[in-house]
């Protein structure tokens, strides 16, 4: 577990704060939701800083990595269990102004989002969100996402990394993000804003697949 650090600005964590300039702006064609609409169905499609980004689907360990950690955090989306009280989504498309972001995982408390909206995207900020990073993602999910999360009043976000096995857990406070705590490999935890239950990490990771023997190769 790791002390808690300020990340108000770059930081050697490898969060990117950097804003796009204004000659950048000018240079580029501001994407539209027509253009999230308009992507092609094997791509995730987001706006971020009026720029439109679009990602491979998961690979498998990301994609494992996320299915298991929803499925450890249902009984905070249980109406009729303990200890519930929370939405918890796979892969949301949240609009946050011009800004479209769909992160691997959000949750928002149920007092916040009494009812499901009627549209496919979310305008309500959630309480928290996950990125499962992956190499082709993880500079924009650390840099213009959490940054354009912070600045949606989101208050907490978890960064999960398959290939490293660690959960870092982010708080926002004051406009900045505050590592709580790094967990790592196999470590069993209480991490908010779900430490009302233990989650066991080695649950989330697959082992490394050996290769299969050659023909020649005694069995």
């Amino acid at each position: 577990m790791a002390d808690e650090r300020n990340l108000a600005a770059a930081s050697d964590g490898g969060i990117d704060w950097t804003r796009p300039s204004q000659a950048e702006r000018r240079g580029l064609k501001r994407a539209t939701y027509e253009d999230v609409l308009n992507a092609p169905e094997n791509k995730v499609a987001e706006i971020l800083d009026g720029e439109l980004f679009l990602s491979p689907r998961p690979a498998p360990r990301h994609a494992i990595a996320s299915s298991r950690l929803g499925a450890a955090l249902a009984p905070f989306d249980d109406e009729r269990g303990s200890p519930g009280g929370w939405w918890i989504l796979d892969e949301p498309e949240l609009h946050f102004g011009e800004d479209v972001a769909v992160p691997d995982l959000a949750g928002w408390r149920r007092g916040r989002l009494p009812a499901m909206p009627d549209t496919a995207f979310f305008a309500v900020a959630p309480d928290w969100v996950c990125e499962v990073l992956s190499p082709s993602t993880e500079r924009i999910d650390r840099g213009r996402k959490l940054r354009i999360y912070a600045g949606s009043g989101v208050a907490h976000a978890w960064l999960v990394n398959p290939a490293e096995r660690t959960l870092e857990v982010l708080r926002l406070r004051d406009g900045a993000w505050t590592i709580v705590a790094v967990c790592t490999g196999s470590d069993t935890v209480r991490v908010e804003p779900f430490d009302a239950i233990e989650l066991n990490l080695d649950r989330l990771w697959v082992a490394p697949t050996s290769p299969d023997p050659s023909p020649e190769s005694p069995a």
